[in-house]
């Protein structure tokens, strides 16, 4: 699921430098749907995780702690991509929400690099490396358009932010119980 999102997330600006907006827009609403379905999926999974004896595999974090970090990354997913959809006739405004939208869910894949850095610095390593994503657009912007463009500047915010975000509700004592009654609904 989450693998085909990447590869239409590289099909759809060809098909628009190919002139072929029709197609785009029909890859678009199905893209829309899948991206619901990610949302859904991602969490779904990861409640199933989270319920597992060993929790996530390879993650030393509790596992109804942890779960902050792949619910927040679908919530953001779906507020980035639900903004660019809304945004679909501001071709500058929805390529970039879109974009950002797909960076998120890196940090999942980006964890789980072989990397000792990565293993034993946890979450601010793989958050920064995510992160580094936002940096070429950040950069064209600034080449193209002498300043960020306010898609740039506030889904990159939401991005970055979410992630301390994460690891402070992981702890408190309502995203615990939160947590816990989320993952009894999957049992």
């Amino acid at each position: 699921m989450f693998t085909a999102w990447y590869l239409l997330l590289l099909v759809q600006p060809l098909l628009i430098a190919a002139g072929r907006v029709d197609r785009h827009r029909m890859l678009g609403r199905a893209g829309a749907a899948r991206a619901a379905a990610m949302v859904v999926l991602g969490c779904y999974v990861a409640l199933v995780a989270a319920g597992r004896p060993g929790g996530f595999i390879g993650v030393r974090v509790p596992p109804l702690a942890f779960l902050t970090i792949p619910f927040l990354d679908m919530a953001v997913f779906g507020v980035l991509v639900s903004c660019a959809i809304a945004k679909r006739h501001v071709a500058q405004t929805h390529k970039r929400l879109m974009l950002i939208a797909s960076i998120g869910p890196l940090a999942a894949a980006i964890a789980r690099l072989p990397f000792d850095f990565i293993m034993a610095s946890g979450p601010p390593a793989f958050f920064g490396l995510t992160d580094m994503f936002l940096l070429p657009l950040v950069a064209w912007d600034l080449a193209t358009r002498r300043r960020l463009h306010a898609a740039t500047l506030w889904g990159g915010l939401l991005v970055i932010a979410s992630q301390p975000l994460r690891l402070w509700a992981s702890g408190t004592d309502g995203w615990l119980r939160f947590a816990e009654w989320a993952v009894n609904l999957v049992r």
